[in-house]
């Protein structure tokens, strides 16, 4: 089905409008992970580990990333179903509201148990936010764009840290590590408006998309419809009973479970691993630490394009973490510390290629009227149980005296989401 199919039953050009939307959902996420990953420079700092107390204690350290992850997959598995009752913009707005909040509680904590706290909050608003932006794509696009769509609000997770990392290195050298928590607060007011203001939760509600793009959306939607009408009004465990007793989708969010270990990890120990075990200088790593996320933008984008022309995912999937295994393990064992950085460079943005395929998937195998609480529970679970990566990463460090062994922990991780790819992959998905 063509794009012009829909202009001549509507007899007009369709708008565009749920591209705008899929921007916005980029610019939603990418604001997501500034407020995330701050805490990840912030553990390259000598005054904010002397002012929370935790100098020279890794397992503390990476308690701050490991405590909002297990908020965050607690939320995505028990928020998410309450998400959509309420439907994604209401949800997602008040998810913000709360990221603000925890920012606020951060900036003026002067205690670890108060920034604790405050990264608590920051994962039970967050761990509504994301499944939702999969219940708008599945809203507003058929499932011929769903690949692309995917693809390009994934960006903001990639895109995000690859601004964060050299911002905040600047702003913390030059303004102090509570500056950054009040400027994030502003950043937030961006996506409030824009999803408030602009985004509705249906085509069919939206001022700025004309009659030949609902058409257009509905009609590639239709047999997805058709099979809801069927299926009448059922309650909201009937609908996840249909995903839940799928080995399929278990297989899938483990997966996903490797793939957010691996992310968290890197995300939480990059900037300390660069700047203590590699020797760079604190600007150097800052430019450094945002290079895998520069390339993961590409192979994001990429990944979206591949998978919709070759019309599978798991295969995708499946390279995508052979070349992060290979990456990373390569840094690992390389003598020279530039060689290193650009090798796990290359091995962090490989997860690029694995992510908006994994995210078509669920869609595909969760029904419409549960893939908030699908998201939900893939994403839940995976985060939850990624959470202990980075403090599991600080135990590497403290017993070894080297960050060689958490990387090969990783390494391992990588292998493992590769087998499960290669399961989808062999049944055709």
């Amino acid at each position: 089905m063509q794009e012009s199919s829909a202009t001549v039953q509507a007899g007009g050009a369709p708008t565009k409008e749920r591209w705008l939307l899929v921007g916005i959902l980029m610019i939603t996420l990418l604001i997501a992970y500034l407020d995330r990953v701050n805490v990840s420079v912030l553990l390259a700092d000598n005054l904010f580990l002397t002012d929370m107390g935790i100098k020279g204690q890794p397992v503390q350290m990476g308690l701050l990333m490991t405590l909002f992850l297990i908020a965050y997959g607690i939320s995505n598995v028990f928020l998410s179903p309450l998400g959509d009752l309420l439907g994604p913009r209401k949800a997602m707005s008040l998810s913000i509201f709360l990221w603000c909040f925890s920012l606020f509680l951060g900036g003026i904590a002067s205690t670890f148990t108060i920034m604790l706290a405050a990264r608590l909050i920051l994962g039970i608003g967050e761990g509504m936010h994301w499944p939702m932006q999969s219940k708008y794509v599945k809203n507003w696009f058929p499932p011929s764009e769903r690949g692309k769509a995917n693809a390009m609000w994934v960006v903001g997770l990639m895109l995000g840290p690859a601004i964060t990392m050299p911002f905040l290195t600047w702003l913390i050298h030059g303004f102090g590590w509570r500056m950054s928590f009040f400027v994030l607060i502003g950043f937030g007011l961006i996506p409030l408006l824009l999803l408030w203001f602009r985004t509705t939760d249906f085509p069919n509600q939206s001022k700025h998309a004309n009659q030949a793009e609902r058409d257009w959306v509905e009609a590639g939607n239709k047999i997805e419809r058709e099979q809801e009408a069927a299926a009448g009004n059922t309650s909201v465990w009937e609908n996840m009973k249909v995903f839940i007793f799928n080995y399929r989708f278990w297989v899938l969010t483990f997966y996903y479970f490797c793939l957010a270990s691996i992310f968290w990890g890197t995300m939480a120990w990059l900037p300390s691993y660069l700047k203590v075990a590699r020797g760079f200088s604190w600007a150097a790593m800052g430019a450094w630490s945002s290079l895998p996320y520069i390339l993961g933008i590409l192979s994001v984008l990429a990944s979206g394009y591949v998978s919709d022309w070759i019309g599978r995912k798991a295969p995708l999937m499946f390279f995508a973490f052979i070349g992060v295994s290979a990456g990373i393990y390569f840094a690992a064992a390389a003598p020279d510390n530039t060689t290193a950085a650009i090798l796990i460079s290359i091995g962090i943005a490989c997860i690029g290629f694995g992510i908006a395929p994994a995210w078509a998937l669920v869609q595909q195998i969760v029904p419409g009227k549960a893939v908030g609480a699908g998201a939900g529970m893939m994403n839940g679970v995976a985060n939850g149980g990624s959470a202990f990566s980075p403090v599991l990463i600080g135990w590497f460090i403290s017993i070894t005296g080297s960050y060689v062994g958490g990387l090969m922990f990783l390494v391992g991780l990588a292998g493992v989401a590769a087998i499960c790819a290669l399961i989808l992959a062999v049944q055709k998905y």
